[in-house]
């Protein structure tokens, strides 16, 4: 198994990138967020990946974070979304924004996606809906929102019995509501009160 590949960017197409690693090319397949996050040919890149295999081939998919890996894993265990449509989905959407509509439900926004349409954002939605709260994403925890205040808030709201993707959903409504630079206990309340409706 291949879990990540440091190396030079030999070269990359609209969905490939060729990394070459101590003078072995490793063709990887990649959303367009991660291969525009790559640079410039003969740069040092380094790529998280996921090994496929299947009857007749062995395919690298690489990720330009461990969150997006995640969501990649994630996406694919969906009855109908195979590796072209997560990637799809993760060229449209950052891992972060993926949290948001499966935690809040908004299957639109997974739609947004070349190749999703509404029934299958439907069903990507409702399906990990539970799973979302154990994805770390950005640079902090597991909450969709970023900065530690939200996460603590997250935390807060699942230590009184929420679900984690529950919690993050309040959490990520309430911020929108009251702006990122609330009071801790301004944002706890506010989120309470959204768990509740």
């Amino acid at each position: 198994m291949i879990a990540r590949l440091r190396g030079t960017l030999a070269d990359f197409t609209a969905d490939n990138a060729v990394i070459d690693v101590s003078g072995v090319g490793y063709l990887v397949a990649a959303s367009t967020r991660t291969l525009s996050s790559l640079g410039a040919i003969g740069e040092e890149v380094v790529l998280h990946t996921e090994m496929l295999v299947g009857e007749d081939f062995i395919r690298l998919v690489g990720f330009a974070s461990a969150a997006e890996r995640d969501w990649f894993r994630l996406l694919v265990s969906v009855q109908g979304v195979g590796a072209r449509v997560a990637l799809a989905i993760l060229s449209a959407l950052s891992a972060d924004e993926v949290h948001r509509a499966v935690a809040s439900g908004d299957h639109a926004m997974i739609a947004r996606a070349q190749g999703v349409g509404p029934k299958l954002a439907q069903r990507i939605v409702n399906e990990l809906k539970d799973k979302a709260g154990g994805i770390a994403l950005g640079a902090g925890g597991p909450a969709a929102p970023s900065g530690s205040q939200s996460q603590d808030a997250v935390s807060a709201l699942a230590n009184l019995g929420f679900r984690p993707s529950d919690a993050a959903a309040a959490v990520a409504k309430a911020e929108a509501e009251i702006g990122p630079e609330a009071s801790f206990d301004l944002l706890v309340r506010t989120a309470l009160k959204k768990a509740a409706k």
